[in-house]
C-alpha cells in the first residue's frame, strides 16, 4: 500500500507498507518524526533508522555511482576525482554520500551542453626531447 500525505506543494510525506516492512519518505524530518509518534500510539512499530534495503533489495547507491562511472570513463573525463571519491563508499555509504551522487548527477546535466572545439586547422606537432649522451661520462646514459 502507498500513502501519501501532502501538507503543501513540496512539502509532503509517503509511507510505503508491505505486509510488515514499511518505508516513511518526506522532505521533513519533524513531520516524519510526528508520523511515526503517531503510529506509534496504535501499532506495535519498531524503528530502524535510515533504510538499507526494502524487501530484501538493497538500495542503488552502487548502481548510481556505476552508472556515473561507465560515463565517466566514456564521455566525461572531469567527473574521475568526484567518482573516485564517491565510489570509496561503495561498501557503507551514509546520507552524505548520497547527496554527493546526486550533486554529480546534477552537474552532469547542467554541464551536458558543454565541450571542447577544436577548429579546422591543421595541428602543428611539436616535440622536445634531451638526448645528452655525452655528458655523463660514467655510464653514458642520457640525462
Amino acid at each position: 500500500c502507498v500513502f501519501f500525505q501532502r501538507f503543501s506543494d513540496d512539502d509532503f510525506n509517503i509511507l510505503l507498507l508491505y505486509v510488515d516492512d514499511m518505508l516513511i519518505v518526506g522532505k521533513n524530518i519533524g513531520r516524519i518524526a510526528h508520523l511515526k509518534r503517531d503510529l506509534s500510539k496504535s501499532f506495535a512499530i519498531k524503528d530502524l533508522g535510515p533504510a538499507k534495503q526494502i524487501l530484501g533489495i538493497q538500495n542503488f547507491y552502487d548502481r548510481a555511482v556505476g552508472s556515473l562511472m561507465y560515463v565517466m570513463v566514456c564521455t566525461r573525463p572531469d567527473l574521475a576525482h568526484a567518482v573516485g571519491v564517491v565510489s570509496r563508499f561503495l561498501s557503507n555509504p551514509g546520507k552524505k554520500h548520497w547527496k554527493a551522487v546526486k550533486w554529480i548527477f546534477r552537474y552532469q546535466r547542467g554541464t551536458s551542453k558543454l565541450g571542447i572545439a577544436f577548429g579546422n586547422r591543421k595541428p602543428t606537432l611539436v616535440g622536445y626531447t634531451d638526448s645528452d649522451l655525452a655528458r655523463n661520462k660514467d655510464n653514458m646514459k642520457s640525462t
